[in-house]
């Protein structure tokens, strides 16, 4: 019998501490908490038994609380209790008989919080107290026992002592909510129930409850930073550049129509004198020509004659230092292009040397020192 009053005991607290586990996991915390002393006002609903002298487990009935107290400390609470109302009894230890009746538990219960007796800090959103208190039991409804002539039976309402110890489960879902689990067992004086014995009652409850909390918003806690320096390396590209110097050589072209020689090139000149300005130590090589199907030898001579002064002239005009300048002419005994009519030309190679800096990238690094929180 006990072991069947023990399995159906289990179920009701493993179902229990379920529907808690669930209900505190589908909320969110506040961070915000109440400051002590804070009040609250609990209800609570569940079952309980008042272990008789016969089949017991058929005595398990439904029972309600309400409640209402207050925190003073982290640890320390008391509230003031009521529990009830319906409650089976046996008529006998020969018979399946039972009766019915109503009570009232009314205990002045002191409460601690043995999380925050053993862990760090004030508030924690899952709380385990031990409870326990002593109040009065009142029972009414005996009727049924009285008529069978019981022993201890009694028509009317009988009050009678209530001492209790239990513990309940609190989880926090919000700031001034709380969901709770608590399993009591209360001991009754032997009128409670009209037991043959004449040992004191005892009743177990299973509840699960709902609080409401009140009070100040509590400060957030001043936490004190603690700062630390280290020293980072920090790696990086940087670029070096190396001083070297470049053979610098350009050529350009100027072509003449047949029996001219004026030296008409705007844009070659423009183009020397670039050169000039980004190479040192320049040295200008000027060469004449004339077209071999085009007029006899010596025609062909002084045209490249007059076409090599010209591009002197030309250039010493523009700025070129006539030191730097070294000029000839071949008329038309030297042909530089396949083509007839562009052998009707000056060649002009400007040669110099320039300076630059080559650009390599290289990686460096340097160290810094950096100021972290560590809380």
């Amino acid at each position: 019998m006990m072991t069947r009053i023990q399995t159906r005991l289990k179920a009701m607290l493993t179902a229990a501490l379920l529907t808690t586990a669930l209900t505190a996991s589908a909320q969110e915390v506040s961070e915000n908490y109440l400051s002590y002393p804070q009040g609250f006002i609990g209800l609570q609903g569940g079952g309980q038994l008042t272990f008789s002298n016969y089949n017991n487990w058929k005595y398990i009935t439904p029972t309600a609380s309400i409640s209402a107290g207050v925190h003073f400390t982290p640890v320390i609470g008391a509230r003031l209790h009521f529990n009830g109302v319906w409650d089976k009894g046996s008529l006998g230890y020969d018979t399946d008989a039972s009766y019915k009746y109503k009570y009232l538990n009314s205990n002045l219960d002191l409460m601690v919080n043995m999380v925050n007796l053993i862990a760090k800090g004030d508030y924690h959103p899952v709380n385990v107290y031990l409870i326990g208190g002593v109040g009065l039991a009142y029972t009414w409804g005996n009727g049924t026992a009285y008529e069978h002539k019981l022993p201890l039976a009694y028509e009317h309402g009988r009050l009678g002592h209530n001492f209790r110890v239990g513990t309940m489960l609190d989880v926090k879902v919000a700031r001034n909510w709380s969901v709770n689990l608590e399993v009591a067992a209360n001991s009754h004086n032997d009128r409670f129930n009209s037991k043959y014995s004449g040992s004191d009652d005892w009743q177990l409850t299973a509840q699960l409850g709902v609080a409401f909390k009140f009070g100040k918003k509590a400060k957030k806690p001043v936490v004190e930073e603690i700062w630390e320096t280290r020293v980072d390396t920090i790696w990086y590209d940087d670029a070096v550049f190396t001083p070297e110097v470049e053979d610098g050589k350009a050529t350009w072209n100027v072509f003449y129509k047949i029996r001219e020689s004026d030296f008409e090139a705007d844009e070659q000149l423009a183009a020397i004198g670039a050169f000039l300005k980004d190479h040192r130590d320049c040295k200008v090589d000027i060469k004449s020509y004339a077209d071999v199907q085009t007029g006899n030898p010596k025609i062909n001579m002084e045209y490249s004659k007059q076409r090599c002064e010209k591009a002197v002239k030309a250039l010493t005009d523009a700025g070129v230092p006539a030191s730097s300048i070294t000029a000839n002419y071949y008329g038309d005994t030297v042909q530089p292009f396949a083509e007839n009519d562009k052998n009707r030309v000056s060649i002009i190679v400007a040669t110099g040397l320039k300076d630059v800096n080559l650009k390599n990238m290289v990686k460096k690094f340097k160290t810094k020192e950096v100021r972290y929180r560590v809380q």
